[in-house]
């Protein structure tokens, strides 16, 4: 089963409404997939949000992803800024098999790179490869 964490931008598209990133959750649901995140995203997600119904949704989004703890001070293998790399590590620490992030600016150049067993993608990469 994957294991898939999930970048604050992801969940803030979700509680956004995204209707395409639903299909994560619906995938989590059938059990064929496990979300993951970490505090940090969640906040970064919370912080950037709009209206108390997107708070709300993030909410109930959140309550079907395991939150993973943050490791500690670990050496990074990518080139990123600081808050990306904690990102990074969170997902590597908890196996995540997959790291979702919309962050082009950062991960961009590693999408559908493995690194230390993750492989990053854009959420529309994932969901168009998942069964």
């Amino acid at each position: 089963m994957d294991r898939v964490f999930l970048d604050a931008n992801v969940l803030f598209s979700a509680a956004y409404g995204s209707p395409g990133l639903r299909r994560l959750w619906a995938q989590a649901a059938e059990g064929r997939c496990l979300l993951l995140t970490s505090g940090q995203a969640v906040e970064e997600a919370r912080r950037n949000l709009d209206t108390p119904t997107q708070q709300r949704r993030l909410a109930r989004l959140v309550r079907q992803v395991e939150i993973v703890p943050q490791p500690g001070e670990l050496s990074c293998p990518l080139e990123l800024p600081p808050e990306d790399r904690l990102i990074f590590l969170a997902a590597a620490a908890a196996g995540a098999t997959h790291l979702l992030t919309g962050d082009l600016r950062h991960f961009g150049s590693y999408y559908g790179h493995r690194v230390q067993g993750v492989l990053v993608l854009r959420p529309a990469a994932y969901l168009g490869s998942s069964r």
